[in-house]
């Protein structure tokens, strides 16, 4: 049995999971909605049956075909703007964008959506070991896809009401992410399409059962600024108090 197979069903088995964890914490009493798992369900199921498939190795060799005449094509700006959307989100409160949440739960959900992505996709890695175009290990599914999906979908989430270019901006540059981790010959096609389909999945069910609600001490603090920042040491946050 395909090992994608197999970790597809574990997806499945652990955003059940997920479900009976989170929802006594949720007040939501809205039902998840099947539209809001075409485009996740259609990338995991398609990636998964991809996986190891003819196409996928063709695909891989109209970019690399592995003879002396082969340039390897590398623009590893992949690294850096698979935080764009988190950078976007912080940027546009600060600049006073309506959210639907408070930048705190923004960053709680931010932190749960991207521990649950994180853990599933390593635990693909593991189960799976799917050696990577350029021969490396771990390959399925893409952690870069992954995390960068699930900035984009809290980013999607939280401005899709009151910002729709800001909110789908952030899809525009993770599939960016995706498209360069194919080109850079680091992953298959299958890798990133599955990758990409966890991200939106994880974090729709996170912001439809909306995990520890009702915590937030800084919900009446409207005198903090909390900004993102990027220097050669990497990324961190930057907050301001104003008394």
């Amino acid at each position: 049995m395909n090992k994608s197979i197999i970790l597809l069903t574990v997806i499945m088995l652990l955003s059940g999971s997920l479900r009976a964890q989170i929802v006594s914490d949720s007040l939501q009493t809205e039902k998840l909605k099947v539209k809001q798992f075409i485009v996740p369900g259609s990338l995991i199921i398609i990636g998964s049956v991809l996986s190891g498939s003819h196409l996928e190795k063709e695909i891989k060799n109209s970019f690399h075909d592995g003879s002396e005449n082969d340039i390897d094509f590398a623009l590893p700006i992949d690294d850096l703007i698979q935080y764009a959307p988190i950078a976007e989100l912080y940027i546009a409160d600060a600049l006073g964008v309506k959210a639907k949440n408070h930048w705190f739960d923004q960053t709680k959900y931010l932190i749960i959506a991207n521990a649950i992505t994180a853990g599933i996709t390593w635990a693909g890695k593991s189960i799976i070991n799917k050696e990577r175009p350029n021969g490396a290990d771990y390959s399925f599914p893409s952690g870069h896809s992954s995390f960068s999906f699930t900035n984009a979908s809290v980013l999607y989430y939280e401005f899709k009401d009151t910002a729709p270019g800001l909110a789908y901006s952030g899809y525009t540059i993770t599939t960016l992410v995706a498209g360069l981790r194919v080109v850079n010959n680091k992953h298959w096609l299958s890798d990133v399409m599955v990758g990409s389909g966890l991200g939106i999945l994880v974090t729709t069910m996170v912001y439809h059962y909306e995990p520890f609600k009702n915590w937030n001490p800084f919900k009446k603090s409207e005198n903090i600024t909390f900004v993102p920042s990027y220097n050669n040491s990497g990324v961190g946050f930057y907050f301001s108090y104003s008394f």
